[in-house]
């Protein structure tokens, strides 16, 4: 038996179409859409946005998202100005004992770890 992919179930927050559209601005594409479920995927990297609103699950939830160039994706989330146009939050790159990586807070408070 060979376990063949993880897809977390990550909740929107209060505004789901919000939450949609900044994960298709960073780069995800729709794979299917159930309505209050979506299927997102880039580059192989798969999860499941649900239309969930709770405030301390989605602060306490982390996700770990292995990427080749840290200093690339900081450049492009800023160029894109997703901070100012989502209100999600982002640090400069810092190097961890475990490699170089970004934190991304999203629209539901969610920490997503971009690690290269």
């Amino acid at each position: 038996m060979k376990f063949q992919s993880l897809e977390p179930f990550v909740p929107s927050g209060s505004n789901f179409n919000g939450a949609k559209l900044f994960f298709q601005e960073l780069g995800f594409k729709i794979n299917w859409d159930a309505g209050g479920y979506i299927g997102f995927e880039r580059d192989g990297c798969k999860f499941i946005l649900q239309q969930y609103d709770n405030k301390e699950f989605a602060e306490n939830l982390m996700i770990n998202v292995k990427i080749d160039n840290a200093q690339e994706f900081w450049k492009f989330v800023v160029e894109k100005k997703l901070p100012e146009r989502f209100g999600i939050k982002i640090t400069a790159p810092t190097q961890q004992p475990y490699g170089k990586e970004v934190n991304l807070i999203d629209i539901a408070g969610v920490c997503w770890h971009f690690v290269e």
